[in-house]
């Protein structure tokens, strides 16, 4: 009756075997050894594997030993981690490596940084099995919540569309009596309701992004200037140019944060128009704050041609044009002039041409249209290079040869691979920010405060356990002790889980930790009180075990269902600390159910299952009610 088939022990112990595994790297006693980060400054250029043996080799060199170098690409930032034996081995690599990496130590291309790595065995590192990643305030950082000035955004979409509608008119031979712009809308004025209805047409043709209104006529008659047109941005597109402009900025932030080698930079949007930056182990808020807000723009400019032979670092530069080295396919002279800035790019897009060669398209508003236009009409069939301007210096994104007069819409080809031509596309999308950003608020937390809410945070955690363990054996007695090894393999579940998928940990997190085990124990709880009253009713043990578990089961399934809905609202609408309680709160309900009815009726099953007479169970004092005479 209260035996389990053996295919659900293996289940269980594959579960707790795995639970051990992925919970073992936060053990304290594995530590953390000195480290250091490489990351790349310049946007043009990517860290590979490759790169690993030029680490070394550069290490070899200089006689300084490290232990391991290996290159980690996690998706959105691709580093490469050295360790080293001690400290001062360390600060002597990081001289080391600046000067062997960087050949102008004045624009280092490679930024070097320390870092702690933790000593989890490299059996464990095959499998993923990684320490969770800790959250501002239990390592110390800067905090920084930024507010992107969407306005902006709109302001310059309705610049976009006054300069494009008058060029539309223009050259379609339509006059109009006025154009002018307000807040939220272009309006143009017509002297009859022909050439309105005419000009309504081709404006519809050219934008498909904005609606046209004709506000009634006057009363009183027609007067000129009653023939009104006013054009405003659809609500979707605006909202699509408003979620387009906060990740641009998102990844131009993305790109400055490296340089000061943040080695678990956190940079995610909060709300339609927030942004979120942590920066674990930096305690300069000034310097951050200098770094974040830098501005940076993009230029579009003709090669000079004028220069005969291969160009090196030590060509003679003519006068009027400049020497670009750092980027792609440099280095190449370039005029000073500049034919467009990034302000003049609506859009970048990366998509394949008539061949399905990667391509990325371009478009520039009706100004910058025109200027490009009467540039490479009488320059088709020579170069011109898109550069990226940060701190005065310039990078190379693309060199392309002119193959006929552009206009505000062009591509350009010869990219080589599709995750170029994305990159290309993303680089000319965020090379500046696409909206002013202020941050209203900023912390900083220090390493101190940080080391002392993790001791904190662990205590109340780890006397909370063994408040419940002590409460549950006294009460309960051997079913107390049973429910305990549930309670224990339950948090072993939850730190795995949470350990594996990488989670952030913060002290909002410990707490739902901490919740967890509370929510675990009540299940249990109620296992133990149904199982106390069929033994009252006079049911036989076995039986009273049986019908416990299946009866407390239902209850139990509907406690926790509608926490978990509570949670996944909180992590639908809820952001920051709220959102980080609402994962671990979600990961701690899964883990509990598992825990409490699973691995608890396996437990109680190995112990008593095996007895076919069972005269009585170790459950505590089991109170009948007295008869009314």
């Amino acid at each position: 009756m209260n035996r389990y088939p053996l295919w659900k022990y293996l289940i269980i112990l594959v579960t707790l075997v795995f639970g051990a595994l992925y919970a073992a790297p936060n053990l304290p006693f594995f530590g953390k050894t000195p480290a250091l980060q490489i990351n790349s400054s310049k946007a043009t250029i990517k860290l590979d594997s490759r790169m690993v043996a030029k680490v070394e080799q550069v290490l070899k060199d200089a006689g300084v030993p490290a232990t391991s170098v290996v290159f980690e690409d996690n998706g959105t930032q691709a580093s490469i981690r050295a360790r080293f034996l001690d400290v001062d081995t360390r600060f002597k690599a990081k001289t080391v490596l600046e000067n062997g990496l960087n050949a102008d130590p004045k624009d280092k291309v490679y930024t070097v940084a320390f870092n702690l790595l933790p000593n989890t065995p490299a059996w464990l590192q095959k499998i993923n099995a990684r320490p969770m990643n800790l959250g501002l305030d239990l390592q110390g950082g800067v905090h920084f919540l930024m507010q992107v000035d969407t306005s902006q955004m709109l302001d310059k979409r309705l610049n976009v569309v006054q300069s494009t509608v008058r060029s539309t008119l223009k050259d379609k031979d339509i006059r109009h009596a006025g154009l002018s712009r307000d807040a939220g809308s272009v309006t143009v004025k017509f002297r009859d309701a022909e050439t309105r209805s005419k000009a309504r047409d081709v404006i519809a043709r050219a934008m498909n992004d904005v609606t046209l209104f004709e506000p009634p006529i006057a009363a009183g008659g027609v007067a000129e200037g009653d023939f009104v047109l006013q054009l405003t941005v659809k609500p979707d597109a605006l909202t699509t140019l408003m979620s387009e402009g906060v990740k641009q900025n998102m990844s131009a932030l993305a790109k400055r944060v490296n340089e000061i080698g943040v080695s678990e930079p956190l940079i995610q949007q909060q709300g339609p128009d927030r942004i979120v930056v942590e920066l674990a182990g930096v305690d300069d808020v000034d310097a951050a704050r200098r770094l974040i807000g830098r501005t940076a723009t993009l230029e579009i400019r003709l090669v000079d041609e004028s220069v005969i032979g291969p160009v090196t670092e030590t060509t003679a530069v003519p006068f009027g044009s400049e020497l670009f080295k750092v980027g792609r396919q440099g280095p190449h002279i370039l005029y000073k002039d500049v034919l467009t800035t990034g302000d003049s790019i609506i859009g970048a897009t990366s998509g394949y041409d008539e061949s399905q060669n990667p391509e990325v398209n371009i478009v520039l508003n009706s100004e910058a249209g025109r200027r490009m236009t009467e540039a490479t009409r009488i320059n088709v069939g020579k170069r011109m290079a898109f550069i990226l301007f940060e701190e005065g210096k310039g990078e190379l994104l693309q060199v392309a040869t002119i193959q006929s007069a552009l206009g505000n819409r062009f591509r350009t080809t010869g990219l080589g691979t599709p995750a170029a031509a994305a990159e290309l596309a993303l680089l000319l999308r965020s090379g500046a920010l696409a909206a002013p950003m202020k941050i209203i608020e900023e912390r900083t937390v220090g390493p101190a405060l940080g080391a002392d809410n993790i001791v904190k945070g662990v205590n109340s955690t780890m006397y909370g356990f063994a408040a419940i363990a002590v409460f549950m054996i006294i009460y309960y007695l051997l079913f107390g002790a049973f429910s305990v090894t549930a309670l224990a393999a339950n948090l072993l579940l939850l730190l795995s889980v949470l350990s594996l998928m990488q989670v952030t940990l913060t002290l909002p997190g410990i707490a739902a930790i901490a919740l967890a085990l509370g929510m675990a124990i009540d299940a249990n709880v109620l296992i133990n009180e149904r199982i106390r009253e069929e033994l009252r009713a006079g049911v036989a043990a076995q039986t009273a075990i049986s019908t416990g578990f299946d009866r407390a089961w239902a209850t139990i399934l509907d406690s926790n269902v509608t926490t978990f809905i509570v949670g996944l609202a909180l992590l639908a609408f809820g952001s920051g600390p709220i959102k980080a309680f609402a994962i671990v709160h979600c990961l701690g309900i899964l883990t509990s159910i598992f825990s409490s009815v699973f691995v608890s009726r396996g437990v109680v099953n190995l112990w008593y299952g095996r007895k076919k007479k069972l005269a009585s169970v170790s459950i505590g004092q089991i109170w009948k009610p007295t008869e009314n005479k």
